[in-house]
């Protein structure tokens, strides 16, 4: 029970990340690189706020930076988590649809019936070490943006755990 409640927040937090259009332009001077990677940022910013971290800052540049305080009587090295929430300017990150299949068959992934596009379990015969599971996947018609969402909703997820788990 606790565990499918703990996946569901993962996912609902993850779903919340990749809905936010983060695409990147290359020809930009500026970071980030686009005034809508702000709504992220901003995002971020009160998510860590809201499940306890301290020191939360962001600067001009939408680095964001937060500290988990120590639980220990004694000095530990500091570790730090890194990951960025651009995503490729090559393919539009705007009204993502993500689909999510739980307990994945092995099968192909029918992405979008309407326009017939698919993830051929054939093609990438890496899905089907993934039986079973649960699989979010874009609809086809946008990027997902989860190499970098992914790594975000891992981050923010295990500082939140760490703070309720000490």
């Amino acid at each position: 029970m606790i565990q499918n409640y703990l996946m569901q927040n993962i996912i609902d937090r993850f779903i919340s990340y990749i809905t936010i259009d983060t695409q990147s332009d290359p020809s930009s001077k500026t970071t980030p690189s686009t005034e809508k990677q702000w709504d992220l940022a901003h995002k971020l910013v009160s998510e860590l706020e809201e499940i306890g971290m301290s020191d939360v800052t962001i600067d001009d540049n939408a680095y964001i930076m937060a500290t988990l305080p120590s639980n220990l009587e004694y000095e530990v090295p500091t570790i730090g988590f890194i990951s960025h929430f651009d995503t490729s300017p090559d393919f539009t990150g705007a009204n993502v649809h993500p689909k999510i299949i739980k307990d994945y068959d092995g099968n192909d992934i029918v992405l979008n019936e309407e326009k017939g596009i698919f993830l051929s379990s054939d093609y990438f015969e890496d899905l089907k070490q993934y039986k079973g599971q649960t699989i979010i996947t874009t609809d086809g018609t946008t990027l997902l943006g989860a190499d970098d969402k992914a790594g975000i909703t891992e981050i923010v997820s295990a500082m939140e755990y760490l703070i309720n788990h000490p």
